[in-house]
């Protein structure tokens, strides 16, 4: 089943076109990787599939229903989560409140305080987190608040999942663990499209990989075809595979 269908996707600021006739789908339960070189637009193009850039041209469509133009809120609501890149989570509460606050705003938002503290719990525990439950979100460590930034995306239930740098300062340890909680989240039903620099682990967790270079969909397919790929190659090196 066809989870989520991007088509001509573009987007400009001023003069600068970022985005150029973007065209991808991930199908239900798929791992998809995003990658491409600083600057190709893949953080523009999961702002505008959660609605808070909105495309020039072009649609969106999730579940088979046309999102383009809704609300960031809306779009949650209908079952896509996304973690930041920086991650900044409210430092006064605790981990768990963290979490409920993403349960109360996802889909099918928690009904009751009790129930949503104990759905907030059980994600705290898929991601590692239950020990830290009533320890304020300022104590944690870059993978704890990474950690933390997966888990408030998780709360609200989502049938697809946007990573964004999730890896980005984790050592090889982190990194391997955090490899392992991706492929766990997957197992459990949801769909997943990472946008990744730690090459080898989006590589490894991906089943097919969309390549951006300067706002272009420049290669797709799955991974040992796309390195190989001499634009690819050029994109990330700046030479032919012959050179």
């Amino acid at each position: 089943m066809q989870l989520l269908s991007v088509k001509g996707i573009s987007k400009s600021f001023g003069g600068l076109k970022v985005l150029s006739a973007i065209d991808f789908e991930v199908q239900e339960k798929e791992i998809v990787g995003l990658i491409g070189p600083n600057g190709s637009g893949k953080t523009t193009l999961f702002n505008t599939i959660m609605g808070s850039i909105p495309s020039d041209e072009g649609s969106i469509s999730f579940r088979g229903e046309v999102i383009t133009g809704l609300k960031p809120h809306r779009i949650c609501r209908k079952g896509i989560g996304k973690t930041f890149q920086l991650t900044r989570p409210f430092t006064r509460m605790t981990c768990l409140e963290n979490v409920m606050v993403g349960r109360y705003f996802g889909k099918e938002p928690g009904r009751g305080y009790a129930r949503t503290k104990a759905e907030a719990r059980d994600v705290l525990n898929l991601v590692g987190l239950r020990e830290k439950e009533n320890a304020p979100a300022a104590v944690l460590n870059v993978i704890g608040r990474k950690r933390l930034e997966l888990a408030r995306a998780m709360a609200g239930h989502p049938h697809l999942l946007l990573l964004d740098e999730i890896m980005a300062g984790l050592n090889p340890t982190e990194i391997t663990t955090a490899v392992s909680l991706v492929r766990q989240i997957n197992r459990s039903g949801v769909g997943i499209i990472i946008v990744e620099h730690v090459m080898k682990a989006v590589l490894g967790l991906s089943e097919r990989v969309v390549v951006l270079d300067a706002g272009k969909k420049i290669a797709e397919g799955i991974p040992g075809e796309v390195v190989k790929n001499e634009a690819v190659i050029r994109a990330y090196l700046g030479q032919t595979a012959h050179a």
